[in-house]
């Protein structure tokens, strides 16, 4: 299993926030380029990076920080926050993004994302599930819709996505654990699926089940800047 830690960017600092919520804003570091090369010393391949302004606004806003980390760093960069135009698109994989996460526009305008999918290939997309309750949520969490979750999987399943990223709302940044039987439930329906566990993850024994369970990778954020878990741990 992967090992995916995650930087969250506001206002071109890295922070975490609780079930989404941006009143729970906590900065960890003013400079997130210092905070992936980190990652990138201890043997770390993946990034995933968000742009949780550019998920509120609905379009990208901290560019910067891709390129910097892209230019800086030689981790394969998933980047999402706000990727609604072609244009988006091959911007982001110009400064650097190795696969993009898509989840509003993925939801909203299924078109669109299929155009997308066909362009620039499949494989270098991944599909972003937050869920809440088991439907799909929206809009960096500010909304939830009707749909529910194996619904949308087995649409995009059907359309040659291979890669989900799945996060939990309720469980996540809260360091109380993964929604295992969330991710249980759709390995079971899917199990082809490359599910990539997002929220939750608080300690070793966690990621141990997630791997267990038959996850292709999780995400990791809060539990590292909060030493719950040590990089030296997962070794």
């Amino acid at each position: 299993m992967i090992i995916i830690p995650a930087i969250d960017i506001i206002d071109g600092k890295c922070v975490r926030l609780s079930k989404g919520d941006y009143g729970t804003k906590k900065i960890y570091n003013e400079n997130p380029v210092e905070v992936a090369k980190a990652f990138e010393g201890e043997g770390l391949e993946f990034l995933h990076l968000v742009d949780l302004d550019g998920a509120k606004l609905g379009e990208v806003v901290n560019w910067k920080v891709l390129d910097k980390i892209a230019n800086n760093t030689s981790l394969k960069i998933d980047f999402s926050g706000g990727i609604k135009t072609k244009a988006a698109v091959e911007l982001a994989f110009g400064l650097g993004a190795n696969e993009l996460t898509i989840g509003s526009l993925a939801l909203k305008n299924k078109e669109e994302f299929l155009f997308w999918m066909n362009q620039f290939g499949a494989n270098k997309f991944i599909l972003g599930a937050d869920v809440l309750n088991e439907k799909i949520a929206v809009h960096g969490w500010l909304e939830t819709s009707e749909l529910s979750i194996f619904d949308y999987l087995k649409g995009y399943n059907a359309q040659g996505i291979e890669k989900v990223m799945c996060t939990d709302i309720s469980k996540d940044g809260m360091l109380e654990g993964p929604g295992f039987e969330l991710y249980g439930k759709i390995l079971n329906q899917f199990p082809s699926l490359k599910l990539i566990a997002s929220g939750g993850v608080s300690n070793i024994d966690d990621v141990n089940q997630l791997r267990n369970l038959g996850c292709h990778a999780t995400i990791i954020g809060k539990a590292f800047y909060e030493g719950k878990i040590l990089l030296s741990d997962l070794k």
